[in-house]
């Protein structure tokens, strides 16, 4: 109950902040069917985190939130990324790209935290680490609940310990980006994972990874989840900002279609498994962010041409019981024990 009165939503449910995917028409359909909307904006500027907020700002009056990724600093190096690219180039040539520009991302995380201050959503949460105290001590000034992502009982302590209010912990069964704080994070599952940190944190903890059904989300309710986070379920939905040829791959994988790849930014991430992946396999590749920006051409031209083989195709172990719909079908689907 503290977690809907707190954030003003009908429903414990937190929808995926799914960078790519999570449009302003997708945020505000989630946040007006009663759940918490989020905007998914890890690889925008600091404008374009603006420009996204004031747009679902315009679609809905309830409350959404707002994910930002905390920067690696991870240190440029022009040999590696020069191989990485090379190593992608016959990638490219099949999709008739046997050259491209690919310009290097210079992440504004303290522009967006700015802009955020400024727009005040209901939340802010983080991916990939803790921000600094500043940044806490001033997001909680301006009145907005923080919440961080964990991957083991550690990174949930740490993200209690830095003051911030909720914890998604993010199972090994988890769509997407791994949340960890270091790229070479163990792979917990969810149950194990949430057995271990439910008796020791006091904040309210949301439970994700592989979510799928009104059972499971039951499941894990009972067991000590306050919330639980969903992404894949709503992939191919009409307002999801997914590809079509995206939402088609999802809908036809099956449970053992997905595996964990660091070939298409740097870190890993769990997807459907393509001829991207395998083709790339031991391939050299950059560190995040760089290795994301070196893919982020072909990743476009792949979703031009209709082709789900050079896609990140980011999906949960659950990705088999992804059906088409709505928003409000999958959030009723959820919430009706059958």
């Amino acid at each position: 109950m503290f977690f809907k009165q707190t954030l003003g939503i009908q429903h414990p449910i937190v929808q995926a902040p799914m960078a790519g995917v999570t449009t302003p028409d997708f945020v505000a359909a989630c946040t007006e069917i009663g759940i918490l909307g989020s905007i998914g904006a890890g690889y925008l500027s600091a404008t374009e985190t603006r420009t996204i907020i004031r747009q679902v700002k315009a679609r809905t009056n309830g409350p959404y939130s707002v994910n930002l990724f905390v920067p690696d600093n991870t240190p440029f190096d022009q040999k590696q990324i020069r191989v990485a690219y090379e190593a992608l180039k016959p990638i490219g040539e099949q999709l008739g790209m046997p050259f491209w520009k690919a310009s290097l991302s210079e992440p504004d995380f303290h522009g967006q935290i700015d802009v955020i201050i400024e727009e005040k959503p209901a939340s802010c949460s983080f991916t990939f680490g803790i921000p600094a105290v500043e940044s806490v001590e001033r997001l909680h000034d301006a009145g907005i609940l923080l919440i961080g992502t964990a991957t083991t009982l550690d990174e949930a302590m740490a993200v209690q310990q830095a003051g911030l209010d909720m914890v998604v912990i993010q199972g090994a069964e988890a769509g997407g980006h791994r949340g960890s704080f270091l790229p070479e994070g163990p792979l917990i599952p969810l149950d194990d994972l949430l057995a271990e940190v439910r008796d020791v944190l006091q904040i309210p903890i949301i439970a994700a990874g592989g979510i799928a059904t009104n059972a499971r989300m039951t499941e894990l309710m009972n067991k000590g989840a306050t919330a639980v986070q969903v992404g894949t379920a709503f992939l191919a939905t009409a307002e999801s900002g997914a590809a079509p040829v995206y939402k088609q791959a999802v809908l036809n994988a099956s449970s053992d279609d997905t595996v964990i790849t660091r070939i298409f930014s740097g870190r890993p991430a769990r997807g459907i498994r393509n001829r991207f992946i395998d083709q790339m396999d031991q391939s050299p590749i950059a560190p995040y962010p760089y290795q994301n920006d070196l893919t982020k051409r072909i990743r476009k031209q792949a979703a031009v041409q209709n082709n789900a083989e050079f896609l990140s195709l980011w999906a949960g172990t659950s990705v088999h019981c992804t059906q088409a719909g709505t928003v409000e079908s999958v959030i009723s689907r959820l919430l009706t024990k059958h």
